[in-house]
């Protein structure tokens, strides 16, 4: 009796974590100037499959451009490590952030002492563990 009481608390705990596995992230299409950053473009993303926010930063002829969705997580340090040759800042240059924190993927907000040199450094652990995965396929 008192296993069948623990297993049913922990499969209540369990839900209950489980419907906060939701993250809210800034979406958009090409939006020029880093428009998209306002509660208008507030979305929920699915719940337990898009567990990231990403951000594409794209350097056009006319300026430059942004891109901002759910994903997930699988997805979105792929294609962020398929694309960090073409992160050069210069003209049809290619960025791909991933975040895993609500919102994060808006304007990066500067605060004192801050680098701006890793947008979103807890990822490069976890980019250090799985691109050698990888590359053994």
């Amino acid at each position: 009796m008192r296993l069948l009481v623990v297993a049913t608390f922990f499969g209540v705990l369990m839900a209950l974590a489980g419907d906060a596995l939701q993250i809210q992230c800034y979406q958009c299409e090409e939006m020029k100037h880093n428009d998209c950053s306002t509660p208008e473009y507030i979305v929920n993303c699915t719940v337990n499959v898009q567990d990231m926010c990403q951000k594409e930063v794209l350097v056009r002829p006319d300026g430059i451009h942004y891109r901002k969705s759910c994903a997930s997580s699988g997805a979105c340090l792929i294609a962020s490590s398929g694309y960090q040759q073409f992160c050069t800042g210069r003209l049809n240059s290619v960025c791909i952030y991933c975040c895993n924190t609500p919102l994060c993927n808006g304007r990066k907000k500067k605060r004192p002492g801050s680098s701006a040199a890793t947008p979103y450094p807890q990822m490069s652990v976890f980019l250090a563990l799985l691109l050698p995965a990888l590359s053994l396929t």
